[in-house]
């Protein structure tokens, strides 16, 4: 924070994780590991949305049941963890104490477990294609945050996403004609809309504050580090979780929950353990591009799903796709082809500049 931005690199601010990142990897492995972390995020978080809907549609209705899947299933990362050798120069400098490491997991987990929270709420009053395009809203959100908290620079293209995504999801608030799950009041879809929407700025909050916590605390060069960060803050999201499922009282109603559910109690269990699965897979990818490039960039990615899971909520649950989704989501495409079209020249303008550099620092003075 308050450093001076190269104005060769917006994307990837010198001196932080990011560039660390980014100079540590050669261009076609730093790529991999990107394309990677791109592909656990589109895949984990449709499969994780259209799931959670599944379940609401089929007969669950426990919020709280919604909100611990997804973190519950945070111990399968311990396998990578521990199958993934870390390079013995993996500290960059001395570590932090370890009390002031424990107090940010601790407050990041509980973020975690309120967004989670209100996401769960979104979903259960709102169908999966309108839950996804309002959550488009989190990359406005990001771009305050980001600009604040990371010393993100803006450019005409950043300007122009934000401010495009944020009329997608605004044009769904006044949609009246939307399906809200089993004919559900106008109050309620309203309550879904807001809850949705405080979710996405809390999420975005969270990928800076995630950010910030990498660059200026844990300073390390490893891919572990980023399922450090997972699982720590899972945890306590878990733990937050499974408190709020027995203090509401929610789980007295699970067993018949299950009994109810309209495709059996193995598809009952299956779902929650498949829709957990999905979001660990989801987030490994977020904390991923947090690692490898920056929190808007991965809140940028997280907006691919607007492509993905409207149009497989309408074969999978025949949600309507009227007008104004249409055009929500050619706006929401409209606003991601910029934003990727900005990191496309922020590549290329930082590799020359490197480049250039080199080629400077090998000449004879």
């Amino acid at each position: 924070m308050g450093e001076e931005h190269n104005s060769e690199e917006p994307m990837i601010v010198p001196g932080t994780m990011s560039e660390l990142a980014f100079n540590k990897y050669k261009r076609w492995q730093w790529w991999c590991l990107v394309t990677l972390s791109i592909a656990f995020l589109i895949v984990g978080q449709s499969a994780a949305v259209i799931l959670g809907r599944f379940y609401y549609d089929q007969g669950g209705n426990s919020k709280w049941m919604a909100t611990l899947v997804q973190t519950a299933a945070f111990p399968i990362l311990f396998i990578p963890l521990f199958t993934i050798p870390s390079p013995p120069e993996a500290s960059t400098s001395a570590s932090s104490s370890i009390k002031i490491i424990l107090l940010i997991y601790f407050v990041l987990g509980i973020l975690i477990a309120a967004d989670n929270m209100m996401y769960s709420t979104g979903l259960l009053y709102l169908s999966a294609s309108t839950y996804s395009l309002i959550s488009a809203s989190q990359l406005a959100f990001n771009a305050v945050f980001s600009y604040f908290i990371n010393s993100q620079k803006f450019t005409a293209l950043i300007i122009n996403s934000t401010v495009v995504l944020t009329l997608s999801a605004a044009l769904l608030a006044v949609n009246e004609d939307s399906d809200e799950p089993s004919g559900l009041s106008m109050g309620k879809y309203i309550i879904g809309f807001l809850c949705t929407l405080g979710a996405s700025a809390v999420y975005s909050l969270l990928l800076s504050l995630m950010q910030l916590t990498f660059e200026k605390v844990l300073k390390k060069e490893t891919f572990s580090v980023v399922l450090q960060m997972q699982i720590y803050t899972s945890l306590v999201a878990t733990c937050a979780s499974v408190i709020g499922l027995f203090a509401s009282g929610e789980w007295h109603t699970l067993h018949g929950e299950m009994k109810g559910f309209q495709k059996g109690h193995v598809a009952y269990v299956m779902t929650l353990v498949w829709t957990a699965i999905a979001w660990q897979v989801c987030s490994v990818g977020v904390v991923g591009l947090i690692f490898l490039v920056s929190s808007l960039y991965s809140n940028v990615i997280s907006t691919v799903s607007l492509a993905v899971t409207p149009i497989a909520a309408v074969i999978v649950f025949h949600d309507k796709m009227n007008g104004v989704k249409i055009i929500s989501m050619l706006l929401a495409l409209w606003g991601f082809a910029s934003y990727i079209y900005q990191n496309y020249l922020d590549d290329s303008k930082a590799r020359h500049a490197q480049a250039v550099a080199k080629s400077h620092n090998d000449s004879p003075c």
